[in-house]
Parts: C-alpha cells; structure tokens; sequence
C-alpha cells in the first residue's frame, strides 16, 4: 500500500534535516495518512478511503465526499476515487432526470 492520499494526492517527499552546525542528512516527510469511513449522499452508502487529515479537513470545507470529488480533478485522485467520482455523477444524473420528470 502506497503512502499516498486517495483524494488530494499528497505523497511522501524527501528532504534534508539540517543540524545546528548545518550539516544536511536525508530525511523523508510523510503525510499524515487516517483511514476514514466517509458517507456519500448520492450513493446513500459509505466508502473506505485512506486520506491525510489535510484532505479531511478539505472535505468537510466543500460540503461533503460528494461535493468535493465533484470539484476535484481526475489526476489527483486515486483509481478508486475516479470510480467513485464516476458512480456519484452517475447516481446524480439519474436523480435529477427524474426530477425533472416529476415536475
């Protein structure tokens, strides 16, 4: 399992720690990585996801699962998150065609 975020795509980036006498030794910067269980509204189930606390923190700001991989880019997200993107807008649709048959 890679050290990557499913939403935001936030990995692990290396660096230097550097000493008082300013001597540099390569250091690794890992996020911050929960496995949370997060509730999409469209699907009207939870998903299992492995996000940093950064991308939690985005999620709740957008509204939502729904609301924030609606905005995100396909590039960023993970191949599971894509499918999910791909199902909510597919769940969306079906709702609001059938609003519209409604009204």
């Amino acid at each position: 399992m890679s050290r990557r975020c499913e939403l935001t795509g936030k990995a692990v980036l290396v660096g230097h720690k550097v000493s008082h006498s300013n001597h540099k030794t390569k250091r690794t910067f890992r996020p911050n990585l929960v496995r949370v269980s997060l509730i999409s509204e469209a699907l009207g189930q939870s998903v299992r996801l492995r996000v940093s606390a950064n991308a939690l923190r985005s999620v709740e700001h957008r509204g939502g699962l729904d609301a924030f991989l609606t905005k995100a880019s396909e590039t960023d997200l993970s191949q599971g998150a894509r499918e999910l993107k791909r199902k909510i807008a597919k769940a969306g649709a079906e709702t609001g065609s059938e609003q519209q048959a409604a009204s």
